[in-house]
């Protein structure tokens, strides 16, 4: 497993950031999450009140589209589905019944699908994306920073994209410069927002 580039607390009160850097090892630990995390930054001043942690995750791994785990197989009667990987089925079964209506749509045991020949093409259900890790693993490390911040800390503002993401919060209303003031720790790990 791979360390942490860049993990920094920086608190305005010195004994504070120490419990801070070990409760976020904890709570990073425990959820699993230092395999992801590439850089992390938090800050924390109890004056203000305000934490704010940036990050940036290690490269993700991308969209599992369904022919990478299951095999389409088309005649003009029905088109065959055959999975090999039992991990997608259910997210598999809700787009196809959301794309082709449930009606449409038979599993004839758990390892079938068959839909009706004339549904769709069978060559662009193979691309069909099932499933996204990045959005689960984006909701895990925020989830992980809302238990980290501060008890009583309710306003919040948080955002992930590419893999890098940030978490705000306060006991009050946020800062009007907080966009600056995410962007400073941004630069503080070498990074630009």
């Amino acid at each position: 497993m791979d360390a942490v580039e860049y993990f920094e607390v920086e608190c305005t009160e010195e004994t504070g950031g120490n419990y801070y850097r070990r409760i976020a090892d904890v709570v990073l630990l425990d959820h699993n999450l230092l395999r992801v995390i590439r850089k992390l930054h938090i800050f924390i001043d109890p004056e203000v009140p305000i934490f704010i942690a940036v990050g940036v995750t290690k490269k993700l791994p991308g969209i599992v589209r369904l022919r990478d785990f299951a095999e389409v197989m088309a005649t003009d009667q029905k088109i065959t589905i055959s999975i090999g990987d039992e991990t997608y089925l259910a997210p598999l079964l809700q787009i196809l019944w959301e794309r082709y209506g449930k009606e449409n749509v038979s599993q004839p045991d758990r390892f079938t699908i068959v839909l009706p020949g004339d549904v769709s093409e069978s060559g662009d259900l193979e691309d069909i994306p099932v499933f996204d890790p990045s959005e689960s693993i984006y909701k895990d490390l925020i989830y992980a920073l809302l238990v980290i911040q501060p008890e009583g800390f309710k306003v919040r503002r948080q955002w992930y994209g590419k893999e890098k993401f940030y978490l705000v919060a306060s006991e009050d209303t946020l800062p009007e410069d907080i966009e600056e003031l995410v962007r400073e720790k941004f630069a503080l790990m070498g990074e630009r927002l």
